[in-house]
C-alpha cells in the first residue's frame, strides 16, 4: 500500500479516536436498507438533540475503538454501521436511535460507548427508555413533598375531629 494512503487512513483514524473521546455517548446502529429521506430525517431528528451521525469504514471503525482498549466492540462493527455521536447529552442519542427504530425496522442498535466505557445493545436500549432529566427532577420533588402533603392532611383530619367533639 503507498505510504500516502497508509497516512490518509491513519489520520482517519486519529480523528475518530478524537471524536469518540470528546463525545459522551456513542451509539453504533445498522442503517442498510434505508432510503435517503428517512436517513436525513434521522439525521436530523439527532441534530435537534445536539447529537450527530456518520459512517465510517469499518475498518477505520475497528482500528479507533480497539486503539482505545475497547476490543469487544471492534467485533460488532461488521456490516454497514453508522455511528451517531452526543456531545452534551448521555441520553439523547440512544433515544433518539431507540425511537426511531420503533418505525424503522432496518435500523438496529448494535453496541456503543456510555461515558467511556463500552456498553452493549441491552444497556443502550436501557439508557434509552430512561425518562428525561426534566421528569426525573419531577418525579423526585413529587416524592420529596409527598410525605408533607401526607402530615398535612393528617393533622387537617385531626383538627377537623376536634372541633367536631
Amino acid at each position: 500500500m503507498k505510504s500516502s494512503i497508509l497516512e490518509q487512513k491513519q489520520s482517519q483514524v486519529a480523528a475518530l479516536v478524537e471524536r469518540i473521546n470528546s463525545a459522551k455517548t456513542i451509539v453504533a446502529f445498522d442503517y442498510l436498507g434505508l432510503s435517503v429521506a428517512a436517513f436525513t430525517k434521522l439525521r436530523n431528528e439527532l441534530r435537534k438533540e445536539g447529537c450527530d451521525v456518520a459512517v465510517f469504514k469499518n475498518n477505520i471503525a475497528r482500528r479507533a475503538v480497539t486503539d482505545l482498549g475497547m476490543e469487544s466492540l471492534a467485533e460488532a462493527l461488521v456490516g454497514g454501521k453508522a455511528l451517531a455521536f452526543g456531545y452534551t447529552d448521555v441520553i439523547a442519542p440512544a433515544r433518539v436511535v431507540y425511537t426511531f427504530a420503533k418505525d424503522n425496522p432496518k435500523v438496529k442498535m448494535s453496541v456503543g460507548i456510555i461515558e467511556g466505557k463500552a456498553a452493549t445493545a441491552e444497556e443502550i436500549t436501557a439508557l434509552a427508555t430512561l425518562p428525561s432529566y426534566e421528569t426525573l427532577l419531577t418525579q423526585l420533588a413529587a416524592g420529596l413533598l409527598m410525605p408533607l402533603r401526607e402530615l398535612a392532611i393528617g393533622l387537617n383530619m385531626i383538627s377537623s375531629e376536634q372541633e367536631a367533639a
